[in-house]
């Protein structure tokens, strides 16, 4: 492999960035417990290590698609279907998040041929289009392992299961899925972008208020990793689903991530870190956060790479690569990442989730890599 240099990167480099964020990702261990999903019916699920079914995993695994696309990597592969090999003998109980893994199962089907992956790819789509408890107008509520979250739409949704459904969709023929995946992003989009400063609210409930509302954002907390859901997930979207210039939709999805990319340009930290809290000030617990670091750097590369938005986003892209690189610790750990986030009812809530390696944030690091890698072709 030659050695390129690039906005004063190596390519080499790179590349040995993300195979130690891989060895990482599979080797991650709860040594105390303290991550563990402890369900009521005395399941317990591994949300940290790698050997868990849940949406840290989904994350972890479309990462290692994305570095196989541009790799080929065999080893890549094998960890892929090897997850899976593991994880679909067991089975799990449905919802919004054990529903991200899909995504890379559709494309291993595609890849491999695999014809033991479509009853799974059939059965839990269907459960997604008619299971799956809906809110009003139809959207997707955020059901969880342990949480019913009644007539609520989050913003990581669209991330962990419309994605999956539109992939799913395409993959199968069966274009009533891919009509359903629009019509959730639009509804999400609608409740959840903050017109106001350009970005995305964590959450919002239809809940009548004394005031006469009809519902509300919660904290109304401009969250960090959420948002990146959002920045990964609109540019995927509209790759995805090939959605041409004029199109409505298109013009809807784009014009929100350019708003969002041009809010986020405003809050980047002088060492190209995003807060947990976007728009506050490290201070009184705000913190930097490296997933969602790492999630805005892919959705801006891949941005200017496709088009979407123009070439001033690079700059703030590439300088979130290089925080994101010295984030990662001689054992490959991507560093200060959050846990995982349930819906916050104050903004301090934010403040002290606590900070562990995660697969999620192996995957977002090695997602802005690998579009990074994409600058050098």
């Amino acid at each position: 492999m030659s050695t390129l240099t690039i906005h004063g990167l190596k390519s080499d480099d790179i590349h040995s960035a993300i195979q130690l964020l891989t060895h990482n990702l599979i080797n991650i261990h709860d040594t105390t417990g303290e991550f563990l999903l402890r369900l009521e019916d005395g399941r317990v699920i591994d949300t940290k290590g790698w050997d868990g079914w849940e949406w840290t995993h989904g994350i972890g695994l479309y990462g290692l698609w994305h570095y196989y696309t541009l790799t080929g990597s065999q080893d890549t592969k094998d960890i892929m279907t090897g997850w899976f090999q593991k994880q679909l003998a067991k089975g799990t109980t449905k919802n919004i998040n054990t529903m991200s893994p899909f995504l890379t199962l559709a494309y291993l089907y595609e890849d491999t041929g695999n014809r033991t992956y479509l009853p799974w790819l059939d059965t839990w789509a269907e459960w997604l289009m008619n299971g799956l408890p809906k809110t009003k107008y139809g959207g997707f509520q955020h059901e969880t392992y342990n949480s019913f979250n009644k007539d609520e739409l989050w913003d990581d949704t669209l991330m962990m299961s419309a994605l999956p459904l539109a992939k799913i969709g395409l993959t199968l023929n069966r274009p009533e899925y891919v009509e359903e995946a629009k019509r959730q992003f639009i509804l999400h989009c609608q409740y959840l972008f903050d017109t106001s400063t350009g970005l995305f609210f964590h959450g919002w409930k239809w809940e009548e208020g004394k005031d006469g509302s009809i519902g509300h954002n919660f904290a109304r907390a401009r969250w960090g990793r959420g948002n990146s859901w959002l920045t990964i997930v609109l540019p995927e979207f509209v790759e995805l689903l090939r959605l041409q210039p004029g199109d409505p939709l298109r013009q809807f999805l784009l014009g929100i991530f350019e708003a969002q990319c041009k809010a986020l340009v405003k809050h980047q930290g002088e060492n190209g870190m995003w807060r947990t809290l976007i728009d506050l000030p490290l201070e009184d617990g705000n913190y930097d956060e490296a997933s969602a670091t790492a999630g805005f750097a892919y959705g801006m590369l891949k941005g200017v790479r496709k088009g979407y938005i123009g070439k001033e986003y690079l700059e703030p892209a590439v300088k979130a690569v290089k925080a994101v690189l010295g984030k990662i610790n001689t054992e490959g750990e991507l560093l200060e990442v959050s846990f995982g986030t349930a819906m916050g009812p104050d903004l301090d809530f934010y403040k002290k989730i606590p900070l562990t390696s995660m697969p999620y944030g192996q995957a977002m690091a090695i997602m802005a890599l690998g579009e990074f890698l994409r600058t050098f072709i």
